[in-house]
């Protein structure tokens, strides 16, 4: 699928201006929220629509992916791959333990948190997720990833777009690109967030990819509909008169198009004026949990992190291909200092929403063919900075997956005995992405896209499917 968007950029017509002065007239946010070009796949193009006849390349496991992101990096350590022998080693720095990562480390550490075999697979888990460890057996845990530069910039985008240069798409957009979207009325890619991490919306952009691939963002700091989808509803027309009014500004649009050639940032805002006008209709309803009842609520919890992963559940339900959920703003496993007093706090917030969103999805039926994905850009270093910090750890780190086609009571791969590099099995950030576009039924080595005379792809001239975790 070797497509090039085509583009147009004759001088612009007077035409041109009278249609873009109705545009801006258009009431308040759904026309600025489709000029924008800011939301996801609305009703496919004749273009789309052909892509979305040619996908997927082979049956898919998974039609759906939440990933819940844990920005700042965890420390593998404190939550899957326990390692004995930093307590033997503590306080030295034998060969093995010092390796280069971003800033200047001391001694081994260890964690000071217990471990123990959990469900009928006896995987360990740290005892800092005593809820989630009861999901163990659909959980395959990953202890050998490893990726490329121990820089949050440079790794969130290698996480999040496959390369640490920041003009690629981002995976959900490839996603997007290869499936299409399932809901029309919704965007096909979400970001949830309460701030704005790192990057910010370079990790969610589409780059190359046509505009309409790229995710919405949503601050979901309030959980009233309203604050996080502000200006989505028009108080001044009725949805009759909105519809009329859309119309006339799609047929201009059209004879625009005609009379200049195809323009595919023109088509991306045609499609988002689409998506935003009904999503008048549907989206109030899917972000608001006050739907959801009072035992459901209590069961995910309170706070930021609990309300996305409900949100999630309700999008995917609904459709939604891809929806990431940060766990907060900036980076808040960025534990430089003070590490053994943060990651209790940081676990006690996410261990009971997820927990509760694998019991919702697997009662729901959804779990089968939803592929949950946790982690960070990278992990933590076994060595101590500062003596109570630790610093970033590209070399080796955990993450794990679940449901949508993988095995469940798994560990692959290994890291050292201190936990600090990945020795067997290693996984990269690559091997990753390959294995989750495997599962969503897409050959990563022919998802591809045509631009700058070259075909380009989310994981470059890399990339490996981990066929031992697939079920």
């Amino acid at each position: 699928m070797n497509m090039q968007p085509t583009r147009n950029d004759a001088s612009r017509s007077p035409a041109t201006v009278d249609r873009r002065g109705l545009l801006q007239q258009f009431g308040g946010g759904v026309g600025m929220l489709g000029a924008a070009s800011i939301l996801g796949a609305a009703q496919p193009t004749m273009a789309s629509q052909q892509n979305l006849l040619s996908m997927p390349h082979f049956p898919a496991r998974a039609k759906r992916v939440i990933h819940l992101f844990m920005n700042g990096g965890p420390y593998q350590g404190d939550l899957f791959d326990p390692k004995p022998a930093l307590e033997k080693y503590a306080g030295s720095r034998p060969p093995g333990a010092d390796l280069v990562t971003e800033r200047p480390t001391g001694g081994l550490m260890p964690s000071p948190f217990k471990f123990r075999p959990r469900g009928e697979s006896g995987v360990q888990v740290s005892d800092l997720l005593p809820q989630l460890s009861q999901h163990i057996d659909d959980i395959c845990v990953l202890n050998s990833m490893h990726a490329d530069n121990p820089n949050h910039g440079p790794a969130l985008l290698q996480m999040n777009n496959g390369t640490i240069i920041p003009t690629r798409p981002s995976m959900g957009a490839w996603f997007l690109y290869g499936l299409g979207t399932e809901n029309q009325n919704l965007p096909g890619y979400v970001v949830l967030c309460p701030g704005r991490p790192v990057r910010f919306s370079i990790l969610w952009n589409s780059a190359f990819l046509p505009s309409k691939y790229q995710g919405t963002y949503i601050n979901h700091s309030t959980v009233n509909p309203e604050k996080m989808l502000p200006h989505l509803s028009n108080t001044q027309w009725d949805h009759a008169t909105q519809r009329g009014q859309l119309d006339l500004l799609q047929q201009l649009n059209k004879d625009h198009v005609a009379a200049r050639g195809g323009d595919s940032v023109l088509n991306a805002r045609i499609e988002a004026m689409e998506t935003a006008y009904r999503m008048q209709f549907e989206a109030s309803e899917t972000f608001d949990l006050a739907r959801e009842t009072k035992q459901t609520r209590e069961a995910y919890g309170s706070g930021h992190f609990a309300n996305g992963c409900l949100l999630a559940r309700r999008m995917v339900e609904r459709g939604v291909r891809f929806v990431q959920v940060y766990y907060g703003s900036g980076q808040p496993w960025d534990t430089h200092s003070k590490h053994n007093e943060t990651v209790p706090k940081l676990c006690q917030q996410i261990d009971q929403p997820i927990a509760a969103l694998m019991t919702d999805l697997k009662q729901r039926g959804l779990l089968e063919d939803t592929l949950v994905v946790w982690g960070g850009e990278f992990g933590r270093t076994p060595t101590s900075e500062s003596g109570t910090g630790r610093d970033h750890n590209h070399h080796g780190f955990s993450m794990w997956m679940a449901g949508g086609g993988v095995k469940g009571g798994m560990t692959y791969g290994q890291t050292d005995e201190f936990g600090f590099k990945a020795v067997e099995n290693k996984m990269h950030v690559h091997d990753l992405h390959a294995t989750m576009l495997h599962l969503l039924g897409l050959d990563h080595e022919r998802l591809t896209y045509r631009h700058a005379g070259r075909d380009f792809r989310l994981t470059d001239v890399h990339g490996r499917v981990v066929s031992e975790i697939i079920s």
